[in-house]
């Protein structure tokens, strides 16, 4: 069964190391894989995701209850706030950190004792199916690795990468305005290590195999707590060559290859996820060709959606969808339009215009929110992302404040839903929080702002609370989200097309696998009535029709209907 597989890893090995002892190299791969020759083949499977599947991401503190492990409390939470809701989990970094809120990893292969142990991880796995960052390209100045890079010592002696200040890295593309290059006395005398985010995350040096070695092992003792879906954090940036950009280089897509080889052979039903917040282009070479990664993320949704919404023209959104290849077998889009991280800029280049740019960024600040920035070469600085609660960012549109924001809140997620892919929600969307002013005055940190802590018996009055904004945007999502896990024409692959409706109506139209539903997606992207003619979408005469969403049937195929401000419609000719 290996030999397929080994002749699999050397291919790999042999466009990464060009130089290193191939075979034996990839005998080592197998074997830290844990992977023996007596194990059964895996058999491919296309059917690992269907309409059925929602994620919620999340930090392991999010909610919070004194006296309590804070995986505990999360665990109380989503069985009894989102029950039969959501089946997948992404928590975020769990481990020991030092900075940047679990990015900066002090210990892969532990569980921070603020927030529990693997007991409380393999209880969640139990239950979901769990999602853990493989923060690859760096870890804390404080990991053990790097203190014995500085002494000298191993594991770690060579583990990261170095370079002179002397050498070209005017390409060099990255998402900080910070120096690129941190000054250390090591053992060996005076070095300066990378740090593509800050000077407490240290990135590792791939160009050697001991590193690549390391975190084989880090993902088996995943697996063996349960954990089946890997998040691969900032993996574009992992392969350093002086005097280019140092980003999404060939040797990066041969790893992601090269580990999806060994997972699926380790846990057939595993899935990877590439984190690569780029534009557009790039992000889809990620699924290479089917053998990379299963899914990436939907990166210029949230910041093409947001400006759709607040400008009340969808003709950026529908260009944007209309250029979206169908994801090929055995792959997935994940959507999302909010998360931990801001609302990110660099996947709206060459799709908004830096006019257009401005006034969302203008919007944004006067709903509160904090603009983060990146070094780029021959420019000071460009914006990089929005950091701001989903919820206050949809307050109002580029005039000001309104009256629809609950609606418009509403109307971004049945978007999102309905579109071709798996949807994800930050635990803050389901519970319509709003900035955190005051961890954002207390640290500066600007992510904060979209990082509430929740105390659990606070969230739990407030949710008691009928008329709170919180309990109605809950129960609604729930719904959306409870209606769309029926439709077979929400199946993740299902065919997708982009209606032309005007500027004020986003549409687009989905089809079962066997086309046995059709549902018309019919968005109202304005504060303003529209009307839609149902002649212009060539409902089918024969068959029935009506909107999931209202409950409401069509009396007449061509009859028009009013949508109010923000309305969505799923119009649908078979009602599950």
């Amino acid at each position: 069964m290996l030999e397929e597989l080994k002749h699999r890893i050397l291919n790999h090995l042999k466009a990464v190391y060009p130089d290193a002892p191939h075979a034996a190299l990839a005998l080592e791969c197998i074997r830290t894989m844990g992977l023996k020759e007596a194990d059964a083949p895996p058999s491919r499977q296309d059917d690992l995701w269907d309409q059925s599947d929602t994620f919620v991401i999340s930090y392991g503190d999010s909610v919070i209850a004194a006296g309590e492990p804070p995986l505990r409390t999360l665990d109380r939470f989503l069985a009894d706030c989102l029950q039969d809701t959501v089946n997948s989990l992404h928590i975020l970094p769990f481990f020991p950190w030092s900075t940047d809120d679990g990015f900066a990893v002090v210990s892969n292969k532990e569980v921070s004792a603020a927030l529990g142990d693997w007991e409380d991880i393999e209880r969640l796995t139990a239950k979901y199916r769990v999602m853990a960052d493989v923060v690859i390209n760096h870890c804390s100045a404080e990991n053990g690795w790097f203190k014995n890079f500085l002494a000298g010592k191993d594991p770690g002696s060579d583990y990261f990468f170095t370079a002179l200040p002397s050498d070209d890295l005017s390409k060099v593309v990255r998402p900080r305005t910070s120096d690129l290059l941190k000054r250390v006395e090591t053992a060996n005398g005076e070095k300066h290590v990378w740090c593509t985010f800050s000077h407490d995350q240290v990135d590792f040096d791939f160009s050697n195999p001991r590193v690549l070695l390391e975190f084989i092992r880090i993902i088996r003792l995943y697996l063996d707590h349960g954990i089946k879906i890997f998040r691969l954090d900032a993996v574009a940036f992992i392969w350093k060559d002086i005097g280019t950009d140092c980003l999404n280089l060939p040797q990066v897509h041969e790893i992601v290859r090269l580990l999806r080889a060994l997972i699926e052979h380790a846990e057939p039903s595993a899935i990877i996820i590439t984190e690569t917040n780029i534009p557009k282009r790039e992000n889809l070479t990620y699924f290479g060709n089917a053998n990379e990664a299963h899914g990436i993320y939907n990166f210029s949704l949230p910041p093409l959606l947001l400006f759709t919404l607040l400008s009340g023209d969808c003709r950026h959104l529908k260009s944007w969808l209309m250029t979206m290849p169908p994801a090929q077998a055995g792959t997935f889009y994940l959507n999302f339009i909010a998360s931990h991280d801001g609302i990110g800029l660099r996947p709206a280049e060459g799709l908004l215009s830096d006019r257009e740019i401005e006034s969302l960024l203008t919007t944004m600040a006067r709903f509160g929110g904090q603009i983060s920035w990146r070094a780029l070469s021959g420019v000071s600085k460009r914006p990089y992302e929005i950091n701001i609660s989903l919820y206050d960012a949809l307050q109002g549109t580029l005039s000001g404040v309104d009256r629809y924001q609950f609606e418009r809140y509403l109307c971004a997620h049945a978007i999102m839903l309905a579109l071709e892919g798996i949807p994800a929600f930050y635990i803050h969307s389901f519970l319509a929080t709003s900035n955190d002013y005051v961890r954002y005055d207390k640290t500066q940190h600007k992510r904060h702002l979209n990082r509430y802590q929740w105390p659990w018996e606070l969230l739990k009055q407030k949710l008691a609370d009928e008329q709170s904004h919180h309990t109605r945007v809950l129960a609604a999502l729930k719904r959306l989200i409870g209606t769309r896990s029926r439709q077979t024409a929400f199946h993740p692959n299902a065919t997708q097309f982009t209606l032309h409706m005007g500027q004020e109506i986003f549409a687009f139209w989905r089809q079962s696998i066997r086309r046995e539903q059709s549902i018309f997606c019919l968005n109202n992207i304005t504060a303003r009535p529209q009307k839609v003619d149902l002649a212009e979408i060539n409902l089918i005469d024969t068959e029935q029709w009506g909107d999931l969403i209202s409950g409401e049937m069509m009396a007449d195929h061509l009859q028009i209907i009013e949508l109010a401000p923000y309305q969505s419609v799923w119009l649908t000719n078979r009602v599950y």
